[in-house]
């Protein structure tokens, strides 16, 4: 089974994304979704903020290891200070028979915008952050999977999730960052979606 790490909405949390870290450096490959050093106008501080050191962190990562989507509070000068490639909003990829969209996820006003994207382009898999709150859903086919935020979270859950991915079979598993805990996990079978 390949092993996927799922992280999203940093912000320029140091502290945050390197116990992230600490908990995915052993998975396979390491996704994010976006709001990787800048914490926005509408967020506060997070705790540890320091976007240079967070950008040197992150350049200490294999570049094959780690994949990142630019999300809304991603700017240009981001690009100038991480060696990362952050330029893109979408990124879509294949693991085995199964195909995965990765996006930050400001696009959708809802779930059903989101839907009809993972409709769109085919996808059984998209993997989306913004909202800073944890989701899991099977729709029409389409599992969708927001990890939530790992510096300022709005469901009150520092998190990140952990997938496992099969030819057909996929478990989820959603952790609390501050004591490494398990908060949800799940399988799917996705045999029947396969397009």
């Amino acid at each position: 089974m390949m092993k996927v790490g799922i992280l999203s909405d940093s912000h320029g949390s140091l502290k945050w994304f390197k116990k992230a870290y600490s908990v995915v450096k052993e998975c396979d490959l390491i996704i994010h979704a976006g709001d990787i050093l800048y914490h926005g106008p509408r967020n506060s501080l997070p705790e540890d903020y320091n976007p240079a050191e967070l950008a040197s962190f992150i350049n200490g990562i294999e570049e094959e290891k780690i994949i990142f989507v630019r999300g809304n509070c991603d700017a240009d000068v981001d690009q100038t200070v991480i060696a990362h490639d952050i330029s893109l909003r979408f990124k879509n990829f294949k693991f085995g028979k199964l195909k995965l969209g990765l996006l930050h996820g400001d696009q959708f006003s809802g779930i059903n915008e989101a839907i009809k994207f993972a409709e769109k382009f085919g996808l059984n898999i998209l993997i989306f952050g913004h909202t800073h709150r944890k989701f899991l859903q099977l729709e029409k086919g389409h599992l969708l999977i927001n990890p939530g935020s790992i510096s300022l979270p709005k469901d009150n859950t520092k998190s990140l999730a952990l997938l496992s991915l099969g030819d057909y079979n996929v478990k989820i598993r959603f952790v609390d960052l501050e004591n490494e805990t398990t908060i949800e996990e799940k399988k799917y079978s996705l045999m029947e979606y396969i397009f």
